[in-house]
């Protein structure tokens, strides 16, 4: 295990942008994977960021190859499936910027990505802290799903940070029922949760962000990130509580990724040494930066956000 290696595990696609006169871009983009270009442009060159998917063979996939390599993200967790293809999807603009998606992903070779145990056994013995989501739990079969699990809590036991995102996409889940038991095992499995409050409102059932982190307090999760959009956050760690004000956003043009950024500045503020709370308000700051800019990947003019004071 290295402490200074962050390993991603979930699902990239093609990503289709709007971009002016009503035409598209493409690009590369899924939850876990933005989490970790955001983590990866926020870390020094000696920490490392590596993703674990499953890929096809087809040119788009070779071309996210190309794109994490050129990006400093680590390819050797990426398993190429033969004959397989990348999912896609397009996103969709409102008027004040929030975002709706249209996607191709029914044979993303991604939900192949736990099939081969050893595989992923290797990668996430390697790494210090590990991320995956809802989104990541849900393109899998429920035999995989649970085998990711499975080695996720034998990461836990052995001393690695596990952040987990529950990112709640109801329509990729089998049954109301899988998505509430599996986000449960989930979090039982994590050292840090990064839920959003509207999720947790929508989705299942709370009526208030003490009500959300006491759902997760009574799963064993000493630390989370309740994260409120335009207000802000919510940080409990270790029985304290500590709200995190909203970074001051001077125009807001695209939502998504605000929360892939987010877990991406929390995690490589952490590990550089920060606390949590410090960890939060820096990624306040960063998520600003990226709603006020189109697409999901997008660059921080403040990079150097660690020696920032916040």
């Amino acid at each position: 295990m290295e402490s200074n290696r962050l390993l991603a595990i979930g699902e990239c696609m093609v990503e289709l942008a709007p971009v002016d006169g009503g035409q598209y871009k493409s690009s590369y983009a899924g939850d876990t994977f933005n989490t970790a270009w955001y983590a990866r442009e926020l870390l020094p060159p000696d920490m490392h960021v590596d993703y674990a998917t499953a890929l096809g063979s087809d040119t788009l996939s070779e071309g996210l190859v190309n794109f994490m390599h050129d990006a400093g993200i680590g390819i050797s967790a990426v398993r190429i499936i033969r004959d397989a293809r990348i999912g896609l999807y397009m996103i969709r603009l409102d008027e004040a910027g929030e975002r709706s998606f249209i996607y191709w992903r029914d044979t993303s070779a991604a939900r192949k990505l736990a099939a081969d145990p050893a595989h992923l056994r290797r990668a996430i013995e390697r790494a210090g802290v590990i991320h995956f989501s809802g989104i990541t739990l849900a393109i899998l079969p429920p035999g995989d799903r649970e085998s990711l699990l499975a080695e996720l809590r034998r990461a836990k036991a052995a001393g690695a940070l596990i952040s987990f995102d529950p990112n709640v996409r109801p329509s990729l889940w089998e049954s109301r029922e899988a998505m509430g038991e599996a986000c449960e095992a989930a979090a039982r499995a994590s050292t840090l949760l990064l839920p959003g409050l509207d999720e947790e409102v929508t989705h299942f059932g709370v009526a208030s962000e003490a009500e959300a982190i006491d759902r997760y307090r009574s799963l064993g999760v000493a630390n989370i990130v309740l994260k409120k959009g335009s207000e802000g956050a919510t940080v409990h760690q270790d029985g304290a509580t500590t709200s995190i004000p909203p970074a001051f956003a001077p125009r807001i043009i695209d939502t998504t990724a605000a929360g892939d950024s987010f877990d991406g500045a929390v995690l490589a503020s952490l590990m550089q040494g920060d606390g949590l709370d410090r960890a939060a308000r820096k990624a306040a700051i960063v998520a600003s930066e990226v709603i006020g800019q189109r697409g999901a990947l997008v660059r921080i003019s403040m990079r150097l956000q660690k020696h920032r004071k916040v």
